[in-house]
């Protein structure tokens, strides 16, 4: 597993299936969906054939948010999270997994971000983890 992500497989469910409860377990865990990126259904607008069903959810938990951005409005940069939900074009097994934030925040060198961030992982990855158990 790439060490930049959190990712697991999601056994029983379509991508459909998991879509719905990803976003049930991140607003239990207080982040909201921004948007819900349906990359197949751009793919087609642009004439494009499409791949595995691919869903890009972008998610923010304001209060978390805002905290980034006081202490450096570069934080801006690394919001909002993204969460994805796609089926391997191989396997076809469903995985959901997201960025770990640290490593993106740890992009910017501000020490005073790295706890804000574990806090988001740790968020994040209790979601994941409902949705894959």
């Amino acid at each position: 597993m790439e060490e930049y992500l959190y990712q697991r497989q999601v056994p029983h469910k379509t991508v459909e299936e998991a879509v719905a409860a990803i976003k049930a377990a991140l607003s239990h865990h207080q982040f909201g969906v921004l948007w819900d990126l349906d990359i197949n259904e751009k793919l087609v607008e642009k004439g494009i054939e499409p791949e595995p069903a691919c869903r890009i959810l972008e998610v923010c938990s304001a209060p978390r948010a805002k905290q980034a951005l006081a202490v450096d409005q570069k934080a801006g940069y690394f919001l909002p999270c993204k969460v994805v939900v796609y089926e391997d074009r191989k396997t076809h097994a469903v995985t959901v997994g997201f960025v770990k934030p640290r490593v993106l925040m740890g992009l910017s060198h501000i020490a005073q971000l790295e706890p804000l961030a574990d806090e988001v992982h740790q968020l994040l990855q209790a979601a994941v983890d409902e949705v894959a158990d």
